[in-house]
């Protein structure tokens, strides 16, 4: 199996693991937001016609050693140990104001200003506990950090409003994740891309970016040279063009058995806030198993996740591991993290960002907006791509 080969275990496999080929599994692990920006551009581009989706089952958060369900419907939040019954009244009239918040009526503003009240401040007004804030900052708005506090609070509003509008969709979680798993993803670009005239060359390896004039006018494989005006890549292709910014250590775990206090899921993620362990950075799971064909029958693929602080980053991912025992196999990958620090302008070479600790494709897809917006000058615009799509389609704008 090439897990076994690429992290240097020397014993391969045990057949308890049954055939490679039931096993798909991905490196870097993260969901879909069901209303979030990659699932728009997969429709918009209609790259689903090529995938087919599963909902996560559910969404957990770890509370003083134990895990406990994001509530997903009003039920239950009423019934969920979360938090107590008068912080629950608070927590649902804070919900209820999030829910009206239009960023351009100020009559849903209730005296929060969307540019410069902080979110601490909004967290006062509505009496929010330590737990609640907690819970509402890392599990529903997303966020790693508390460095959100003191930013102006529309950013973080809008982020639990993509949370609950996600949810409202298939009502278990508000993540999706593709059968046979995210290398489903490149693929369904792949195929549209080539109905488009799009060459692609696999298994070729760069020899060299070439320049000239500090401007990219190509690149090197096996001796031939592919004349481009614009190039696109990653981190690893341009050492001298990035900038380290940090490490992730992510370790991927085979389990025969779901996740406890999960009721069985067979998919699920996990947050671990980081006041919860003494940390900066939350420690997140994703779990997926056989049910998305990407493990052989009743087999488990957790994957814990977290930003390294200290120069021991396996100490750091253990509350998430201690969650998942007994662990059949782990892999452990410490990645470093870069940055691009050249911005394309001069040499037409755009780079993306590492792919960061988050357990969704937000961060990437603004990531991806920010390289079209470097390559053409303009902002990438949802709606006129829906638009462009008519067009090309045929259904004619009335």
């Amino acid at each position: 199996m090439g897990l076994y080969k690429r992290f240097d275990i020397t014993d391969g496999p045990s057949d308890s693991m049954g055939r490679g080929r039931d096993w798909n599994v991905d490196l870097i692990p993260k969901f879909l937001m069901a209303n979030g920006q990659l699932v728009k551009m997969l429709l918009y581009t209609e790259v689903t016609r090529y995938l087919d989706f599963k909902v996560v089952e559910g969404s957990f958060v770890y509370k003083g050693g134990k895990i406990y369900k994001v509530p997903s419907t009003e039920t239950e939040a009423l019934a969920s140990n979360l938090m107590g019954m008068f912080e629950k009244r608070r927590f649902r009239k804070f919900l209820v104001f999030v829910a009206n918040f239009d960023e351009n009526d100020p009559k849903t503003f209730e005296g929060v200003d969307p540019k410069s009240s902080t979110m601490r401040d909004v967290y006062k007004k509505f009496d929010l506990g330590q737990d609640v804030i907690d819970f509402t900052g890392h599990a529903l708005a997303l966020y790693r950090t508390d460095d959100y506090l003191d930013q102006p609070c529309l950013e973080t509003i809008n982020r639990i409003k993509l949370y609950s509008e996600s949810l409202a969709r298939y009502g278990k979680s508000p993540y999706l994740y593709p059968l046979y798993g995210l290398g489903e993803l490149p693929q369904g670009f792949a195929r549209l891309s080539a109905i488009y005239g799009g060459t692609y060359m696999l298994n070729k390896s760069v020899d060299e970016i070439v320049m000239e004039k500090g401007k990219v006018v190509g690149v090197k494989s096996e001796g031939e040279v592919a004349r481009c005006k614009q190039l696109i890549c990653d981190p690893s292709y341009i050492p001298d063009r990035v900038r380290k910014a940090g490490q992730v250590i992510r370790v991927i775990c085979i389990l025969s058995h779901p996740i406890r206090s999960t009721n069985d899921a067979n998919s699920c993620q996990i947050i671990i806030p980081q006041n919860q362990v003494n940390r900066k950075s939350d420690i997140y799971v994703c779990m997926i198993s056989y049910a998305h064909n990407v493990a052989a029958q009743g087999k488990y693929i957790a994957i814990a996740s977290t930003t390294v602080e200290t120069s021991e980053p396996e100490k750091e991912i253990e509350p998430a591991l201690d969650l998942l025992e007994p662990i059949d196999q782990k892999f452990v990958a410490i990645s470093d993290l870069f940055e691009p620090t050249d911005d394309g302008a001069e040499s037409q070479v755009f780079s993306s960002h590492s792919y960061d600790a988050t357990t969704h494709f937000e961060t990437t897809c603004n990531d991806i907006k920010d390289i079209y917006k470097r390559m053409t000058g303009t902002d990438f615009d949802f709606e006129n791509m829906k638009r462009k799509q008519n067009d090309v389609f045929g259904e004619d704008e009335q």
